[in-house]
């Protein structure tokens, strides 16, 4: 251990010591193995970050909170881009492994991406999930309850008087997708309402999905009061078509969303919305793939996955409203 001291830079190690390993070291052509550097202390870790994400703004977000929090706890952030593949993701892990990468955090729609997690599990690298469904099973997570919160934005829609709620559903693969969808049912099916199949479009999570998803709702013969789009881009594209169709909202068609991300409040109306804290669950990702690094490091063994459940928020703006004919009483 003392020639990883000296490699590492500890101080506890004698001068004469160190000045022997130092030549040896030289003499050799020694090259640290990179991986084990970072498990030999989390301030030292080089932590891997693979992503494939349809909405710039989600992305974004997540970015600016691991880099931060990375920055406050001194480890590096390796960035790996992928095709949504098989063959791009195992790539992507490996070259990660091979960088020396210590751990990997995997935003959506990695997080649930059977081919990277199969190749990390082979690994033994510590791993952390976010926005993911799977609640710790296979890897740390760090998420929200997506069918809580879709059922109560559901339920704000009906509290204001809608009845014919368009919904806008996320990538199919997503566990995240299914769960919103759930809530949307649920939320419907307890108002005692039968859901209609024609007002539950399928979207992908991408500003384009979202336009040809809202096209399809606003041009049937019978129009939705609200939409609910299962992110905040979809529904962005959502407003842009009904502004295109001189749709008034919150007037002719509320339009509500879920995330939070920047673009809620950089279009008009501003995104009636579910905050999901992203930049915070970032932050909780770094913070728990160091812990588990540290836990690697002492047990010389495997971390257990940690599941790590955050608060949503229902954040009220003006893109929803009451339908016409409906007259909302003063809040008391």
């Amino acid at each position: 251990m003392t020639v990883s001291r000296v490699v590492n830079g500890e101080k506890n190690v004698r001068p004469a010591t160190r000045t022997a390993v130092l030549a040896a070291v030289k003499a050799l052509n020694y090259s640290p193995n990179p991986a084990a550097r970072s498990l030999a202390g989390a301030e030292a870790a080089r932590i891997g970050l693979i992503y494939s994400n349809p909405s710039a703004a989600y992305l974004t977000e997540f970015l600016v909170g691991a880099l931060d929090e990375a920055s406050r706890t001194s480890v590096q952030i390796m960035l790996e881009k992928c095709e949504a593949t098989s063959a791009a993701e195992r790539a992507a892990v490996r070259k990660l492994v091979a960088s020396g990468a210590a751990g990997v955090i995997l935003p959506p729609p990695l997080c649930e991406s059977h081919d990277v997690l199969d190749e990390l599990r082979i690994t033994g690298l510590p791993t952390v999930a976010v926005a993911t469904g799977h609640s710790g099973k296979e890897a740390s997570c760090v998420h929200i309850n997506d069918t809580a919160a879709a059922r109560e934005m559901t339920n704000y829609l009906l509290a204001l008087g809608h009845r014919r709620i368009g919904f806008i559903k996320g990538h199919p693969n997503q566990t995240a997708s299914q769960e919103r969808e759930k809530g949307y049912l649920t939320a419907l099916s307890e108002a005692g309402i039968k859901a209609d199949p024609a007002l539950m479009v399928q979207g992908y999570f991408s500003y384009r999905s979202g336009l040809d998803a809202a096209e399809t709702l606003l041009s049937a013969k019978q129009l939705p009061t609200a939409i609910f789009a299962s992110n905040d881009d979809m529904a962005a594209a959502a407003v842009s078509v009904a502004h295109r169709k001189g749709l008034d909202i919150p007037g002719d068609l509320s339009v509500v969303g879920f995330d939070d991300t920047a673009i809620a409040t950089n279009i008009w109306p501003e995104l009636t919305t579910i905050r999901q804290p992203v930049t915070s669950m970032a932050e909780i990702a770094i913070d728990l793939i160091v812990q588990a690094i540290r836990t690697v490091k002492r047990n010389g063994g495997e971390s257990k996955p940690v599941d790590h459940l955050v608060t949503y928020t229902l954040i009220k703006r003006g893109s929803a409203g009451a339908p016409k004919g409906i007259v909302q009483k003063p809040a008391e």
